[in-house]
């Protein structure tokens, strides 16, 4: 089985999601691929729209491997981070974080982040390939006090699932296809054409004022 595009997926997922309407949720999509599903998701489910915004923060000696992750709001450090120099960590969350508001503001213009307090959040994207990412936004996400966590995604190998089902900062998994045979998202698409920065920008502009 494929999804014919994300827009199918999102129609499913948002069906799976039903229950969350009209509620006291937020859909908070992962740029870029996440964001066209969860447009589709928040109007589906009339819920406002946010995007997550994360990276990782680079060993000092190996960039690719990560020590901690950053949001606009928040940091979380992994064990690895221990014998890392302090300058070093905050010098690179103040980079990071001046990129990420670059960002955000390129996204969202001047709109402020939504308060996640209290919130259901229904945390979307187009699919996950080993989960890493998203874990280390949950576990940020987790620090805003949320009234609870939910991961909706189309698709996701089987050992992926498991680590968020066994994730403390995650209360409901939902995944349409858990295949074996699982190599990349875009296997499981027969359109997965790449999402830019400026359909990113749309689909929030259009969610913000059909919100407002």
């Amino acid at each position: 089985m494929k999804f014919k595009n994300r827009d199918e997926a999102a129609l499913l997922l948002a069906e799976k999601l039903k229950e969350y309407k009209d509620g006291n949720a937020v859909v908070l999509a992962i740029p870029r691929g996440g964001v066209p599903l969860g447009y589709i998701i928040a109007k589906s489910l009339n819920l406002p729209l946010e995007i997550v915004l994360s990276k990782k923060i680079g060993h000092p000696f190996h960039k690719e491997y990560a020590i901690g992750a950053v949001t606009l709001k928040n940091r979380v450090l992994s064990n690895a981070a221990n014998d890392i120099p302090e300058d070093y960590i905050e010098s690179e969350t103040e980079k990071i974080r001046e990129n990420l508001r670059l960002r955000y503001q390129k996204f969202c213009g001047a709109k402020d982040e939504l308060n996640l307090h209290g919130k259901i959040l229904l945390v979307v994207d187009d699919g996950v390939a080993t989960g890493n990412t998203m874990l280390s936004i949950l576990e940020i996400l987790h620090e805003e006090k949320p009234k609870k966590i939910v991961v909706a995604v189309p698709v996701s190998p089987p050992d992926a699932i498991q680590n968020f089902q066994n994730s403390p900062f995650v209360d409901e998994v939902i995944c349409l296809m858990i295949p074996h045979d699982f190599r990349a998202v875009g296997q499981f698409y027969e359109d997965f054409g790449e999402v830019d920065d400026e359909q990113v920008k749309q689909l929030l502009d259009v969610s913000n004022k059909e919100v407002s």
